[in-house]
């Protein structure tokens, strides 16, 4: 794992584009725009992707 930060940077950056607009999933038009489970699934997966990022490259700065 690089712990160069402009990498790690475009790293979260590419994961975190993936993601709805927040603004979206707190007001949604109605009960039937609200997202689905698979949808709330899928965003945390990508946010705990993210999350590994971040561990990987903390863990690579320690031992470094």
């Amino acid at each position: 794992m690089t712990i160069d930060p402009d990498q790690i940077r475009a790293e979260i950056d590419a994961l975190v584009a993936q993601l709805p607009d927040p603004a979206d999933l707190q007001n949604p038009a109605s009960p039937e725009n609200a997202p689905s489970l698979a949808e709330l699934e899928e965003i945390a997966r990508r946010l705990s992707e993210a999350h590994d990022v971040l561990l990987a490259a903390l863990e690579s700065a320690e031992k470094g």
